[in-house]
């Protein structure tokens, strides 16, 4: 019982965290205090009734950078997430089947994408290209689609080694709804999880891109080019590098703790364990 609250906080409370962020990015699409590129406020001017949050360098309102940035965030780690779990579900199953040789070379073209971090990657790939977002996203969700496919082709095997496989098998039951009806239905609540690790890690990884100017452009904000550009005037106006650094952080534990939450729920063994 003590386990099955500790699982219900965690889920509950990540879900708070990133759903409040979530909010925060979906009102942006439709309202915005300023307009992202209105430098009308003044320089570094502090919090008040016509600016929250205070207006940074260029007089740009911050909250309204804060709101745009958060969509942004959302923007890079779906985006990502997607396009790691298409590739990486793909290469990993594919792997899984192989025999022989072309298991050997796709577990080693796994292996060494894996080596590469995720953002040093992804600068490579962003620098061969021009610094959009969608780039940005292109090239985590690549990166981490290695990660994906190393952990699908591991699950894989591992459902393929069960004794109801053979019967399906023996049965006449072609791969392709093998795949579909038993592989795909027992590997799922483990990648889920997995995901949602990408997710905060993707979120990062766009806004480390975007601290080294290879993420979104302007007028799109971007939590790290706010970091970027508020480090020097952090001692005169520390809120546009603590409001930025604060929601980054509270994302990702939040998507941490919903990744957490999940995984205790859906664990069978966890769940046998509370019971």
């Amino acid at each position: 019982m003590k386990q099955s609250t500790k699982r219900s906080y965690t889920l509950t409370f990540g879900c708070v965290l990133a759903g409040l962020i979530a909010l925060l990015a979906l009102v942006s699409l439709f309202w915005a205090p300023y307009a992202a590129d209105d430098t009308s406020g003044g320089r570094l001017t502090g919090p008040g009734a016509g600016h929250l949050l205070g207006t940074d360098k260029l007089g740009r309102d911050l909250f309204t950078q804060l709101m745009t940035g958060s969509r942004v965030a959302f923007e890079a780690g779906l985006g990502s997430v997607l396009i790691a779990a298409a590739v990486g579900v793909t290469l990993g199953v594919l792997a899984a089947f192989a025999q022989g040789w072309l298991d050997d070379t796709l577990s080693a073209f796994l292996d060494i994408l894996i080596a590469f971090p995720t953002l040093l990657l992804a600068m490579l790939i962003v620098a061969a290209h021009s610094a959009t977002l969608g780039s940005a996203v292109l090239a985590i969700g690549l990166a981490q689609s290695a990660v994906v496919g190393r952990l699908v082709r591991v699950l894989v095997k591992r459902v393929l080694a069960q004794d109801y496989i053979t019967a399906s098998r023996t049965s006449g039951t072609s791969w392709p709804r093998i795949v579909a009806g038993h592989v795909l239905p027992n590997i799922w609540p483990t990648l889920v999880v997995n995901l949602a690790l990408q997710f905060g890690l993707a979120v990062l990884a766009e806004a480390g891109l975007s601290y080294l100017g290879l993420g979104a452009p302007p007028p799109n904000a971007s939590w790290g080019r706010m970091l970027q550009e508020a480090q020097a005037t952090f001692t005169t106006a520390p809120a546009g590098a603590l409001a930025p650094g604060i929601l980054l952080v509270l994302l990702v534990i939040g998507v941490n703790l919903v990744a957490d939450g999940l995984r205790d729920t859906l664990d069978p063994a966890a769940r046998r364990r509370s019971a």
